[in-house]
């Protein structure tokens, strides 16, 4: 019987973090050992305050670090029993991993639908193929269809993080990575894209993984939570547990009747107990 269970486990080992460690600049350690997984079909959020190193981490697994004098220095991230560290961008989105990085980068002077067009370059597909991609996009996102035309510069915020994530859907992913989805967007419009990402995961079986300071929302549409804090993971679990975890209330959600307290002093002893077992 423990076979099986561990033959679907690696199965289930979809993308792997293994214990990585990030140094910028040869030396300043920005990750410190951090490891996670996104089963296949699920939506995992990474989570912690600005500067915890959520960033850091989504880049080091689309190997973008390389553009902001950043090393995997330790550790390996594995994709589908592959490891990836090594591999180009390019050849990681022909892989099927695709990251849509913080602050909706479009490119202002085209239109919608052509920066919708740019996503599927490295597929090399039909006209047909094409038409039938822009259609699923504009399937779930029924907005960009009625602004297709406009250039995406004079749209809005929530506008450009629908094209942005549009885009990535075009080269046909099997995991996203979406650094702060919500940042500076209105909570009704954070709350139709967290939507729309569920639907995707759901419908398309787009894994997702996605770095979040918006705790709250991102616990409620994510399946699995990890907490970083300073490069390290502090705490991971089911998000439905983390929701309720009154350390994670406390600290993150700012529920506390005490004021604010760091999460190092509220889980200090706990955590240095298990650094030293």
């Amino acid at each position: 019987m423990t076979t099986t269970t561990h033959h679907s486990e690696a199965a289930d080992r979809y993308l792997t973090v293994n214990n990585i460690e990030v140094i910028y600049d040869h030396v300043i350690l920005v990750l410190k050992g951090v490891s996670l997984e996104v089963p296949k079909g699920r939506i995992v959020a990474l989570l912690g305050a600005n500067g915890a190193g959520k960033s850091t981490t989504l880049k080091a697994i689309s190997n973008l670090l390389g553009a902001e004098r950043g090393d995997v220095t330790k550790g390996d991230i594995m994709f589908k029993g592959t490891r990836v560290d090594q591999m180009t961008p390019n050849q990681l989105v022909k892989r099927g991993v695709i990251q849509v990085m913080e602050g909706r980068h479009c490119f202002a002077h085209l239109t919608l639908e052509e920066n919708l067009l740019t996503g599927a370059y490295t597929r090399g597909i039909s006209r047909a193929e094409l038409k039938q991609s822009l259609e699923m996009v504009y399937h779930y996102f029924p907005r960009l269809k009625q602004r297709r035309m406009t250039q995406a510069g004079y749209t809005s915020g929530g506008e450009q993080q629908m094209c942005a994530i549009g885009r990535a859907l075009m080269a046909k992913p099997e995991m996203i990575l979406l650094d702060e989805p919500s940042m500076g967007l209105a909570p009704q419009i954070v709350e139709e894209i967290f939507e729309i990402v569920k639907d995707l995961n759901q419908s398309e079986r787009v894994s997702f993984l996605l770095a979040e300071q918006n705790t709250m929302v991102a616990l409620r549409y994510a399946d699995f939570g990890y907490i970083l804090e300073n490069g390290r993971v502090v705490m991971e679990g089911d998000a439905k547990e983390l929701a309720a975890n009154e350390d994670v209330k406390e600290f993150y959600l700012g529920l506390s009747s005490a004021g604010r307290k760091s999460f190092r002093e509220v889980k200090h002893y706990r955590r240095r107990k298990r650094w030293l077992s």
